[in-house]
């Protein structure tokens, strides 16, 4: 049995989605947000104290991205994941690699600076330039989306799952209404899969039983 621990709304969200995606048996365990923090117990698990935190057996992973690609290769063969002789091969890690390298990094630091530091410690400025930053970021999928329903592939894979995480905490901290009209549109079709809503509902449903107050979003 596959375990994950995850957090409300944090990157993990990237392979519970490829779970529910692929319809993979798992166990979803919660934590308060940051569980470095308030559940310190959590240390012993995962000593960097960060979401997600995924055991499949021997094997033990910490980034979301890669767990998502380890889960369509492991438990495959799946249209999810875009094979070696693939000609879009090379696009398809291009935005697997990008969608926490160049577009969630930037957002960390927006949700730092302008709700998660102490009221002294928040820094408007630094909140302003990293959203500047990931705006700018994102035309790279306003453009990849002009003309196509998916990111590459011709087809829905694990790219739009990353990159979709990246764009649901963009909703969650407020820079949605920035988003071009080609990006506002992508992300609605994501939020339409069956695969996305039992997702949020898995999120829901195991916060709920296992008392774990979801995180206040903007």
């Amino acid at each position: 049995m596959i375990t994950l621990y995850h957090c409300d709304g944090a990157r993990s969200f990237r392979p519970l989605w490829m779970l529910e995606e692929m319809g993979l048996p798992y166990e979803l365990k919660m934590l308060p947000f940051p569980p470095r923090v308030f559940a310190k117990e959590y240390l012993a698990i995962n000593p960097l104290g960060t979401i997600p935190f995924m055991i499949d057996g021997e094997t033990k992973m910490t980034e979301s991205s890669g767990i998502c690609y380890y889960l369509g290769t492991k438990y495959g063969p799946t249209p999810l994941v875009v094979g070696l002789h693939d000609p879009a091969y090379g696009a398809f890690l291009n935005w697997m690699f990008f969608s926490d390298a160049t577009l969630t990094f930037p957002q960390t630091l927006v949700l730092r600076y302008s709700q998660l530091e102490p009221e002294e410690r928040r820094n408007p400025q630094v909140a302003g330039d990293y959203a500047k930053w990931f705006l700018g970021r994102l035309r790279a999928v306003e453009a990849a989306t002009a003309n196509a329903e998916n990111l590459c592939a011709g087809r829905f894979t694990a790219a739009d799952i990353v990159n979709g995480y990246a764009l649901r905490l963009a909703d969650n901290i407020g820079l949605a209404k920035d988003f071009g009209p080609n990006v506002r549109a992508y992300w609605a079709r994501l939020q339409e899969r069956e695969g996305y809503q039992r997702a949020v509902a898995a999120e829901r449903k195991a916060g709920i039983e296992q008392n774990v107050a979801p995180r206040v979003r903007a």
